[in-house]
């Protein structure tokens, strides 16, 4: 999934890379790397809280067997 940080940063690459200016072309580039890793933090977070949900589950199901 391409983050809105993502897209921000493509298009200030770009625009740095029409106007010639290293700087906003190293800018943009940065701030696709932060989308990227908003993303995968969130992918992570995502899991662990689907593992959490899974353990809440198995403990409450172990709980009505005994």
């Amino acid at each position: 999934m391409v983050d809105k940080d993502e897209l921000k940063g493509k298009a200030t690459e770009i625009k740095g890379k029409v106007t010639q200016d290293e700087s906003e072309e190293l800018k943009g580039k940065a701030q696709q790397e932060l989308g990227k890793i908003k993303d995968k933090v969130k992918e992570a977070a995502d899991d662990v809280a689907e593992k959490v949900n899974d353990f809440v589950d198995d403990l409450k199901d172990k709980d009505k067997k005994e």
